[in-house]
């Protein structure tokens, strides 16, 4: 693991340029972490500064939430109200999309499933990657052990590095709030559901931490390796 100190976007998106160029076939990246800790955004600056560095297309971003069980599929199971926690998540379907990456070609077509925020729902061929050469995939159980059937364990095998963004736990409850308030819910709904699962999900994601190649922390347009 990387030492202490401070790491520019453009370093870090270098930084995976260069792995990649020494990969035959598709590099992909992980970004792991608690809930609002920051993994969205920096996966979709990461891709987009790769980007603008090779001046074409060759990075897009695959989210382990387009992997959501849906909505109707957690009602029958009474898992509603836990959505988000590991076991909430189709985990097969998750390892068979990074198998298909790692396996498939760049120039061959793959389809992925995004994640609808205002719908709250997966959406099925949310992603299409081509002839990109990087995928960078993030979410929150990436090196997570198995739970019951589910089994995370395997994500691991399926990348080629793996960083963490960690937050402290006060700048993910208002991140987390604000976010499902965004997302429609009232104020009394969002700080109950950030209470009851979302902290408790990030204190199970904050155990992952040491198996991390890399863990950041972002430190205004920087970020701080911890």
């Amino acid at each position: 693991m990387v030492g202490e100190g401070e790491i520019s976007l453009t370093e870090l998106a270098a930084r995976v340029r260069d792995r990649a160029a020494n990969r035959d076939g598709r590099y992909v990246l992980g970004i792991a972490g608690p809930p609002g800790a920051g993994k969205s955004t920096l996966a979709a600056a990461l891709r987009d500064t790769v980007n603008e560095q090779a001046g074409k297309a060759v990075a897009e971003v695959a989210p382990m939430d387009g992997f959501h069980l849906t909505n109707a599929e957690l009602r029958v199971a009474g898992a509603l109200a836990r959505k988000g926690e590991p076991d909430t998540f189709d985990v097969a379907g998750y390892l068979d999309g990074l198998r298909t990456l790692r396996e498939t070609p760049p120039g061959q077509r793959v389809s992925l499933p995004s994640y609808d925020r205002l719908r709250h729902e997966p959406v099925p061929g949310g992603v299409v990657f081509d002839r990109q050469r990087i995928a960078i995939t993030e979410g929150n159980f990436l090196l997570f052990d198995d739970v019951g059937p589910a089994g995370w364990s395997s994500v691991r095998e399926y990348l080629d590095e793996v960083w963490y963004v960690d937050a402290p736990a006060d700048v993910l409850r208002k991140r987390l709030v604000r976010r499902h308030v965004h997302g429609g819910k009232s104020e009394q709904f969002a700080r109950s559901k950030v209470a009851d699962s979302d902290l408790l999900n990030a204190e199970l994601v904050a155990t992952t931490r040491e198996r991390a190649d890399l863990v950041l922390r972002a430190a205004g347009r920087r970020y701080r390796v911890l």
